[in-house]
Parts: structure tokens; C-alpha cells; sequence
């Protein structure tokens, strides 16, 4: 039997390797390095890239709660800082080699969370019934692609058509809960384009990872 002080010695060493699958070929973006540089310089070192994709979960309910009582100077920087969330945590996991299995499977739960709820509390109520049920029927099937890869042992994190959709999302919806908050009407048609490019990538997105 090993001695104690050389099982937890072996444990600190094995806690301490990186993720190899996930942190050794890494690409920080110049988006990334801005980050790092800005926002990245508030974050503790005990803040960990999971933490803020639980926190988006978290802030779903309380989203929801404020487009249900349709108080947007609420529901729009809840919403906002939600959704941003999504880039903040990508980018620290990036830049501080701290990707993991966990993240790459639940960061895109997190967000088809925030998407999916917000289109159908919201965007089905005052933007194009087709096009509201499109983004879920879309956002339902990547959830089921991502599963079936995941059961099939392949995990990989999005790729960039998925980023230029949540972007569009995440655009789309601001824009849009904006016009009611507003009450500009030429916002909506333009949070209708948006959605509608969001599909595009979702679709672009979805066909990329068949295989």
C-alpha cells in the first residue's frame, strides 16, 4: 500500500494535467485576446469557464419571468448579459487552457435554453409565427445532433457556422425585444432578418456535423 502522502501527491499531479483533447491545439482568436485584455482582467482566477455557463441557466428563469410580465427594461440587459455570457465563458476557457468535456456538451444546453425559451415566449407573440416555429424546430434538431454525437463518443466544441447563429440569435432577439421596449416599429423587421440568417447558419451548422 502506498503511503498517504504519496496518494495525495499522485492525486494533486493527476488533477493538474489539462484536458489533452481539448487544450492542446487551441486557437485564441483576436476576439479571444480582447477579452483577455478587457473583460478577462475582472474575472478572479477562481472563476472558472463552467461557472458562467451555469450562471447562464440560472438567469433563464429570470428572463423568462421578466417577457412574461413584458417589463423589457428588465428582460433586455438580463437577456443581453445572459447571452453574454456564452462569449465570455468560451473566451476565458480559451485563453486560460481551461476547455473541458463538460463545457463543450452543456455550453450549447446552456444556450438552447436562453434561445429556445426566449423564441417562444417572445418571438412567436410578435414576429412571424413560421419563422418563430423554424428557429425551434432548428435549435431541436441541432440539440438532437449534438446528443447522438455525443453518444457516439464524438465530442467537439461548435463549430463557426454554430457561433455566427448564436450571434444572429442573440442579435435578432436584442433587436427585437428593443423595438417593444421602444416601440419602433422598423426594429422588428429588421430582428426578422437577422432570425432569418440565424436559420441559415443553423442549417449550414447542422449539415457540417453530419457525417
Amino acid at each position: 500500500m502506498l503511503p498517504m502522502g504519496q496518494i495525495v501527491a499522485q492525486k494533486r499531479a493527476l488533477s493538474a494535467i489539462p484536458e489533452p483533447i481539448w487544450n492542446d491545439h487551441i486557437r485564441v482568436t483576436r476576439v479571444d485576446r480582447f477579452f483577455a485584455a478587457t473583460f478577462g482582467r475582472l474575472i478572479p482566477a477562481s472563476v472558472k469557464p463552467n461557472h458562467l455557463t451555469v450562471l447562464r441557466i440560472f438567469l433563464v428563469p429570470f428572463v423568462i419571468l421578466a417577457l412574461a410580465l413584458e417589463s423589457y427594461r428588465w428582460a433586455v440587459p438580463l437577456f443581453f448579459f445572459a447571452a453574454l455570457t456564452d462569449w465570455f465563458d468560451g473566451a476565458l476557457a480559451r485563453t486560460r487552457r481551461s476547455v473541458t468535456e463538460w463545457g463543450i456538451v452543456y455550453d450549447p444546453v446552456a444556450d438552447k435554453l436562453l434561445i429556445g425559451a426566449t423564441l417562444f415566449v417572445i418571438v412567436l407573440q410578435h414576429m412571424n409565427y413560421a419563422l418563430g416555429l423554424l428557429l425551434l424546430a432548428v435549435e431541436a434538431v441541432i440539440i438532437a445532433v449534438g446528443w447522438w454525437r455525443v453518444r457516439r463518443g464524438k465530442v467537439e466544441p461548435a463549430n463557426l457556422w454554430g457561433k455566427f447563429k448564436m450571434v444572429s440569435e442573440v442579435v435578432g432577439i436584442t433587436v427585437l425585444l428593443l423595438a417593444l421596449w421602444l416601440g419602433v416599429d422598423m426594429l422588428v423587421r429588421v430582428s426578422a432578418g437577422t432570425l432569418a440568417l440565424a436559420v441559415v447558419f443553423a442549417i449550414v451548422s447542422v449539415l457540417t456535423r453530419i457525417k
